[in-house]
C-alpha cells in the first residue's frame, strides 16, 4: 500500500486544536471558519488544553476504558496510529509505564505511526513507519518485552480522499493488516480496540473478529462527534494460539 494512502491520521484537527496560530485563526475560507467556531464551541477541546492532552481523541479512549474496562497496570500495549500521542498519554497512565504507583505493575507502552511523534516519558515510539508493513510487524516484536502485548488499540486511518467508499475500503485494509499483527503479537487472553468508518465492508472486520476473540463489541463513545462515520470495535478475550508457543 502507497504511502499516500497508509498516512496515518496525525489529524490537522488535533494541532489546530492544540495550536491554533495567528495565520489560521484569520483563516479566509467558509470551511475553515467553520471548524473554527466548531472547535471553539468544543467541550473536549477545551478539556484537553487543560488537562495537557495533545488530542482531544484522548477522552474517546478515557470514555471506551472506563465503559469496558480495557486497560490494567502491567499491561504491555500497542498503539497503531499514535501520533500526535494523546492516546499514548492516557496509556501511560492506566498501564503505569512510568512506575507512578510503586503498588501496581509497571506496563510497556509502544506507539507506532508513519508521522513523526514528539517523545513522550513512559512511551516508546516507532514514528515513519508503516504499520501495513510486515517489515514493522517484526520490528514492533523486537521491541516488545518478551515479544507480545496484551492490547492493541488503534485510532488511525487513511488521508481522506473525499470519497467515502473508498476510504471506508482503506481503512478496512489497514484494520486487517492490524488482525495479522495480533495473530503474531497479541497474547491468548488479549483485547484488540481498532476504529473503523461503518459501512459495506464493516461486517468483514466484524467476522475476523469473531474468528479470533470470545468477545465481540461495538463502540461509540460520546468523544466522537456525532455526525462521524467512525465507529470502534472491540475484541476480547483473543483465542491466539501462535502468540502462546
Amino acid at each position: 500500500m502507497a504511502a499516500a494512502v497508509t498516512r496515518l491520521c496525525w489529524a490537522p484537527q488535533c494541532l489546530r486544536s492544540l495550536h491554533m496560530s495567528v495565520g489560521v485563526q484569520k483563516a479566509k475560507t467558509g470551511a475553515e471558519q467553520l471548524w473554527l467556531a466548531r472547535q471553539r464551541r468544543d467541550p473536549y477541546v477545551k478539556t484537553a488544553h487543560a488537562q495537557n492532552y495533545r488530542c482531544r481523541s484522548a477522552f474517546k479512549l478515557l470514555e471506551m476504558d472506563k465503559e469496558q474496562k480495557i486497560l490494567q497496570p502491567g499491561h504491555h500495549v500497542i498503539d497503531c496510529g499514535a501520533a500526535p500521542g494523546a492516546w499514548s498519554q492516557v496509556l501511560v497512565d492506566k498501564v503505569n509505564s512510568l512506575g507512578k504507583d510503586p503498588a501496581a505493575r509497571v506496563g510497556f507502552v509502544l506507539g507506532v505511526d508513519l508521522l513523526h511523534i514528539n517523545p513522550l516519558e513512559g512511551a516508546v515510539f516507532l514514528p515513519k513507519c508503516d504499520l501495513t508493513d510486515p517489515a514493522t510487524h517484526r520490528k514492533i516484536s523486537a521491541l516488545l518485552p518478551s515479544g507480545q502485548a496484551d492490547v492493541i488499540v488503534s485510532d488511525m486511518a487513511p488521508n481522506a480522499s473525499g470519497i467515502k467508499d473508498l476510504d471506508h475500503q482503506r481503512l478496512v485494509s489497514m484494520c486487517l493488516s492490524l488482525l495479522d499483527l495480533s495473530d503474531s503479537v497479541l497474547r491468548p487472553g488479549g483485547s484488540f480496540l481498532c476504529k473503523i468508518w461503518d459501512g459495506g465492508e464493516s461486517d468483514l472486520i466484524r467476522d475476523k473478529l469473531r474468528q479470533r476473540f470470545q468477545l465481540l463489541r461495538t463502540v461509540k463513545p460520546k468523544a466522537s462527534r456525532m455526525e462521524s462515520a467512525e465507529i470502534y470495535l472491540l475484541g476480547k478475550s483473543h483465542r491466539n494460539k501462535r502468540a502462546a508457543n
